[in-house]
């Protein structure tokens, strides 16, 4: 018993505290557990500050504490959950809006931010275990370890070394969970996994809204994420709904896609786009159960799912850097060893799906 006490005791303390981002102008949750996943939740001051307009002066809240909102909530300002302190949180909005849209104060900038951070002697500190539900997003979730994306300096810094997979997974969020949350986008891409990122969970969502890029973006080193029973039908200029981009391991597993005439599922590794050197080869992915719905009648669609849909078609190939690993050897996709099956297309027909490797598997597929 006096052991549990002091745990109480200890939470309440770490409640009280709050301290001021170390970067951004923000209010700061802070309700530190000592052990995982046992997070306190936020206290009623907390969540006030929480619900307070977006000014430019108080644009972000860091949390360190589970949360959870009010379907009635409409809240402006950006979440963010940082480093090792952060895991264990869960977020549960229960129906509540997170908006950084068009007009906001934080407009162009993630709603929600589960980024690692650099410690003074050079260790990165990586949240894990994190959850987040029942939430609508008018903006975008961003998913950041190394850097916010393949040409960020401390990426291509990492990749002209041979470990680079290994550093960009050690150094990124894991075991994220993301569930029955709706993606309405607004020019930026809704939902990013940044290299690296892996065990990433993604269901019972939807993917809606007008997208400059693509609705979903696994990035270089990621591995071993699942995007399951989501529906998908973001517009977008000339991107496919999902890019699995240097990415290995996953699982694409249930969704469907409405009306992707610019494209389904690409799979594909970019060849050294920044002077980054992609590593992994996107390899041993699923896409499975997956349907496609087209117009009646629809021309000129894009693939539903194109294995290897880059293979150095692009000018920055021509200016990568050369290393004797990744990219920097060869400038092809090398999408091998990946698994097309069993995925439905109405209104469109088998060639959508699109493969010239041998080495992938593609069967039972259908058209409807």
């Amino acid at each position: 018993m006096a052991g549990l006490h002091n745990m109480r005791k200890t939470s309440a303390l770490s409640i009280a505290i709050l301290t001021l981002a170390a970067v951004l102008p923000a209010a700061v949750l802070s309700a530190r557990a000592e052990t995982k996943p046992a997070i306190a939740a936020c206290s009623p001051k907390q969540y006030a500050a929480l619900r307070e307009p977006a000014s430019k002066e108080k644009a972000a809240v860091e949390i360190r504490c589970s949360l959870t909102l009010d379907k009635a909530d409409v809240i402006s300002k950006r979440l963010i959950l940082s480093g090792e302190r952060a895991s264990g949180i869960t977020i549960d909005c229960a129906g509540a809006t997170l908006d950084t849209s068009r007009g906001t104060v934080n407009y162009g900038r993630p709603t929600v931010q589960i980024r690692s951070t650099k410690t003074k002697d050079g260790r990165w500190s990586v949240p894990t275990d994190i959850t987040v539900r029942n939430c609508v997003v008018k903006g975008a979730i961003r998913l950041q370890g190394l850097g916010r994306n393949g040409q960020t300096e401390e990426v291509r810094l990492s990749s002209l070394k041979a470990d680079h997979t290994k550093n960009a997974q050690q150094a990124a969020p894991k075991n994220i969970v993301l569930e029955a949350m709706t993606f309405v986008a607004d020019g930026q891409i809704p939902l990013y996994a940044g290299p690296g990122i892996t065990g990433l969970t993604v269901r019972n969502s939807r993917f809606q809204g007008k997208s400059d890029g693509t609705a979903l973006y696994l990035d270089s080193e990621s591995a071993e994420n699942a995007i399951l029973d989501n529906s998908f039908s973001v517009r977008t200029d000339h991107r496919e709904q999902i890019a699995i981009d240097g990415s290995a391991h996953n699982r694409i597993v249930g969704n469907s896609f409405n009306n992707p005439m610019n494209g389904g599922i690409f799979v594909y590794r970019n060849c050294g786009e920044g002077g980054t050197i992609r590593h992994q080869k996107p390899q041993r992915n699923e896409i499975a159960g997956n349907i496609f719905s087209y117009p009646k009648g629809s021309r000129d669609a894009e693939p539903a799912v194109w294995l290897n849909s880059r293979n150095g078609a692009r000018l920055y190939c021509l200016t990568a850097p050369s290393a004797p690993f990744g990219s920097g050897l060869s400038a092809r996709d090398f999408a091998d060893n990946n698994t097309v099956s069993g995925n439905t297309l109405k209104g469109g027909a088998l060639s959508l799906i699109r493969d010239d490797d041998r080495t992938n598997t593609v069967k039972g597929n259908t058209a409807e």
